[in-house]
């Protein structure tokens, strides 16, 4: 477990991530994580939930229509 401290950040409070954490999310400074409410609380993730949707919905597609597809790749 890792403590957190809130603190003032403009008129927003924010929270400092330390190194280690930052290294095992694969994220730095400048990009955008995702907090996302569960059962079990809130998880915090560099990957963007809508974007894991729509890359299933294209392989979807992909699978479908794999004819098409090779077809206009040529």
């Amino acid at each position: 477990m890792i403590s957190l401290k809130l603190t003032q950040i403009g008129n927003s409070v924010g929270v400092a991530l330390p190194k280690a954490v930052l290294e095992r999310l694969h994220a730095s400074k400048g990009d955008n994580l995702f907090l996302i409410e569960t059962p079990d609380g809130y998880m915090l993730t560099p990957y963007d939930p809508a974007m894991a949707e729509q890359l299933e919905a294209a392989e979807a597609i992909m699978r479908e229509d794999r004819d098409v597809l090779k077809a206009l790749a040529k």
